[in-house]
């Protein structure tokens, strides 16, 4: 029989919040600090500040919970997005009421959720998710192994450094060559999205370390991956 915990759910529920708030946000607005860094302007999508809170969490169910559970989770935020990005879209094609019209309108709606539902960010997001997401698990769970469960810090950085570089890389790519991104700015929000998603991580590392601590007492648990199966499809 499956073995149950009390905070499993909570902990999947939070992330998938995270999850769905940071997609929206990336579309709504582009934030300039108006500073640079080595000449790049400091410039990213809104939900850069939120988005690596995701890979918190998924660091922390790797870790208490193991690969396998953490598959789950990630797979109910991939379908959570979809259904989202759908359903947006769908409403965008929907006829708008003639008084929101006058106030609001299908341009703003396009400008603002647009992006969410539109072809290039949904294929972007949900390739960058799905690819960074189990990099990241993984990494942390073979860490884990290596280091027979100490230093938590090596694993959650060190898969932070793999899967966010896999997710920016890909999502950044490809919704440019959708068109979602002009070129011109293609460096600038890869490289600072990047910086700020691997340094909200290590930041966040003693809150990191308090909530992992709390949920293997809580939960009498702290999860191995040895014999695992890696396959992100299995179920």
């Amino acid at each position: 029989m499956s073995k149950s915990y009390r905070y499993f759910d909570l902990v999947m529920v939070a992330f998938v919040c995270i999850l769905m708030t940071s997609n929206i946000a990336s579309s709504a607005k582009i934030i300039d600090w108006k500073t640079s860094l080595w000449g790049l302007p400091l410039s990213f999508d809104a939900g850069t500040l939120l988005f690596p809170v995701s890979y918190i969490f998924g660091d922390i169910l790797t870790e208490v919970y193991g690969y396998a559970r953490s598959r789950r989770v990630i797979w109910a935020g991939f379908g959570a997005a979809l259904v989202m990005s759908l359903y947006l879209w769908l409403v965008g094609i929907l006829p708008g009421e003639a008084q929101w019209q006058t106030y609001a309108g299908d341009a703003a709606y396009s400008a603002i959720l647009g992006g969410v539902s539109s072809g290039g960010i949904i294929i972007a997001s949900l390739a960058a998710y799905f690819a960074g997401e189990f990099s990241n698990s993984f990494v942390l769970a073979k860490m884990k192994i290596a280091t027979a469960g100490k230093y938590l810090w090596t694993r959650t950085i060190g898969s932070t450094f793999v899967g966010q570089a896999i997710d920016t890389t890909a999502f950044m790519l490809i919704a440019t060559l959708f068109g979602v991104f002009p070129w011109e700015i293609f460096v600038s929000l890869l490289v600072t999205n990047y910086i700020f998603k691997v340094a909200i991580e290590v930041l966040f590392t003693p809150l990191t370390y308090a909530v992992t601590g709390f949920l293997k007492k809580a939960e009498q648990e702290d999860y191995f991956d040895r014999g695992t199966n890696f396959n992100p499809f299995r179920f």
